[in-house]
């Protein structure tokens, strides 16, 4: 399947700003080389007001189509709203084209894979498992978490007024778990070699 990434271009075939003359330039990298797909080209400056540039911005992201990386040499005011409401990720580069759709290739290839595995992520959820009792594991996120923190998944918990235990299951225990059983936030107890942790608030007579 091929990549595309629409330029828009001054006559020399560099970067051009969207309030000059110029062309959209739409390429596709195919067998490893940027090919052009499709190209119109467009003058702002016959544009009348607002309605017109935005007229002209319509058809632009006609000619791009199914393609939703725009790259401009300056993108601002009503050409960007226009590009943004298009679900469209601007781009503001110098120099033809040749310079940069490789790198920007790579960043957008990087971003979209962030982005499947943060989806791919489900951040664990203590479950009841009678009297006020719950139980967790956080060994996967620990082991691989995509970026989620032991911290984002025990502390909204543990805030909590509402709950008498909390079992958890883990690699090993959480610094700063173990801070807050040494300030005495929390009781701790620490099974099966930093496997287990069972968690309980302290009563006022405790303190």
């Amino acid at each position: 399947m091929g990549f595309d990434i629409a330029v828009y271009e001054n006559e020399n075939g560099e970067t051009a700003a969207l309030n000059v003359p110029g062309k959209l330039v739409v390429y596709r990298k195919r067998q490893g080389s940027w090919k052009t797909c499709r190209e119109k080209r467009f003058n702002p400056n016959s544009a009348e007001g607002m309605v017109g540039l935005r007229r002209m911005m319509d058809e632009m992201t006609d000619v791009m189509g199914s393609c939703k990386i725009f790259v401009g040499h300056t993108v601002t005011g009503i050409p960007y709203f226009e590009l943004e409401k298009s679900d469209c990720t601007v781009w503001e580069m110098q120099g033809k084209p040749g310079d940069f759709l490789d790198y920007i290739l790579s960043c957008e290839d990087n971003e979209q894979s962030l982005a499947e595995k943060s989806t791919a992520v489900v951040i664990p959820v203590p479950a009841e498992i009678g009297e006020g009792r719950y139980l967790v594991s956080i060994k996967e996120i620990q082991d691989d978490g995509g970026g989620i923190t032991s911290k984002q998944v025990l502390q909204p918990f543990l805030r909590r007024e509402n709950f008498f235990e909390l079992e958890v299951i883990c690699s090993h225990v959480p610094p700063w778990l173990e801070a807050e059983f040494a300030a005495g936030v929390l009781k701790g107890e620490i099974l099966e070699g930093g496997k287990k942790i069972i968690i309980s608030k302290k009563c006022c007579n405790e303190l």
